[in-house]
């Protein structure tokens, strides 16, 4: 567990600074189309072409990025909600008053977003050395230097109240109550990140952990953990890799194609739910030079969206259920991370292994209720009897399982599936 950073003089203080704008929005982190509720399958691309986002749709994409009401009027047209950012660390403006007022009865908004990367962007962000000529050497917020804490320091006087007042603007004109949400990088710092934390509604990171010579998919769930913690239990979206990182021009140093493989996406989004994920999102496709690559990012994105029912029902509390390794040697493990869920008779269990090696002997306890029925496993051949409460089962290297009472959870839209670069 992190240790807290603060002293009970700041927490005191940045209680009392804080306590009249808490939300009063919904606190799931899920979202509402047509009376349904909705696990947000976003995206941050917008296509310019009509038919590309009808494509979205019909994946199962069911939240995009705009910035006009253009925009959102484009995604309402094929079915899907969509995140309007602002520049809330400008404060309460006129601008941002005029914008709220132009598109808070709109049908398709349904998250207001503040700026990203807020608490990175003015502490540990590489530009404030390379660029901006801030910090006077790399890694100048690691080491604590004085000029990189004085410039976060001062920078934060005039942001987090900033962003304080437009939160308020925004609570105050927008009678439907939308949450408002705030990406930052995995690292961002707690302790800025904890004094605009009272006046959000969900939060979370990106993380993109796929390069060339790096692919270090199993660090998802830790990133889930560490915001449940740092946002004190508010819903944790996640923003995921659709890109490779040459693709993002010189200033990242990446020379070679590198995409996520359709098994790797299916492991990051999985485990990012086994671990709690309130959302999913994707950035970088508009970058993206691949169609292949694209595909499968979209067949991933069905195969959850057909999972809607069991994504947006709770976890199932009973306590006699639990996960458990059978060693056959020994291992330096993370372990197996695990989600079950129930809608009236169907089932949905998910099983991702988040080590580079075998599990052979995987054991989910306490299913009583499924005694002597047969569960599925959803795109694979395994079909399991439940003996004595008990799913076994064996998962490769990063592998997911994801076993139900029935196939008909499985989509139809299977191509790019086999997507490996």
């Amino acid at each position: 567990m992190m240790k807290k950073l603060f002293s009970s003089i700041s927490i005191i203080l940045i209680m009392l600074f804080f306590t009249t704008i808490l939300s009063t929005a919904d606190q799931n982190g899920l979202i509402q189309n047509n009376a349904k509720t909705l696990f947000p399958l976003g995206f941050y691309e917008l296509p310019e072409e009509d038919a590309d986002l009808q494509r979205m749709a019909e994946s199962g994409i069911n939240l995009i990025r705009c910035s006009a009401k253009k925009d959102l009027d484009r995604i309402h047209a094929v079915g899907i909600k969509g995140v309007i950012s602002l520049p809330l660390q400008n404060g309460a403006t006129d601008q941002l008053k005029q914008t709220i007022l132009e598109l808070k009865d709109h049908p398709a908004l349904a998250v207001w977003e503040g700026p990203d990367e807020i608490a990175w962007n003015f502490t540990a962000a590489s530009m404030l050395y390379r660029t901006q000529k801030i910090h006077k050497e790399p890694g100048a917020w690691w080491k604590q230097t004085p000029t990189a804490v004085e410039y976060s320091r001062e920078k934060a006087k005039t942001i987090i109240p900033n962003m304080r007042d437009a939160v308020e603007l925004i609570r105050k004109l927008d009678n439907n109550n939308r949450p408002v949400w705030i990406n930052e990088a995995l690292e961002s710092d707690l302790h800025y990140v904890r004094q605009y934390l009272k006046f959000v509604d969900i939060t979370g990171c990106d993380i993109y952990p796929v390069k060339k010579d790096k692919r270090r998919v199993y660090k998802m769930g830790q990133a889930v953990d560490r915001w449940q913690i740092v946002g004190k239990g508010k819903p944790v979206w996640m923003v995921l890799q659709a890109f490779s990182w040459n693709e993002l021009g010189d200033y990242y140093g990446a020379t070679e194609t590198a995409y996520p493989t359709f098994d790797e996406s299916r492991f990051m989004a999985y485990n990012v739910i086994t671990h709690g994920a309130n959302g999913i999102l994707y950035w970088g496709s508009a970058y993206l030079k691949s169609d292949q690559f694209r595909q499968s990012v979209y067949a991933l994105t069905s195969e959850l969206a057909s999972l809607q029912p069991f994504l947006t029902a709770p976890e199932q509390g009973n306590p006699n259920i639990n996960l458990a390794e059978i060693p056959d040697e020994e291992k330096d493990i993370r372990g197996v991370s695990s989600s079950v869920r129930r809608i009236a008779d169907d089932w949905l269990i998910i099983l991702v292994n988040e080590d580079d090696v075998w599990h052979m002997g995987v054991e989910l306890n306490g299913l009583d209720q499924l005694e002597g029925k047969t569960l599925f496993e959803l795109y694979g051949s395994q079909e399991n009897e439940i003996l004595d409460g008990a799913l076994t089962t064996r998962i490769a290297p990063y592998g997911v399982k994801v076993f139900s009472t029935s196939k008909k959870w499985e989509t139809s839209k299977k191509d790019g599936r086999d997507f490996v670069e």
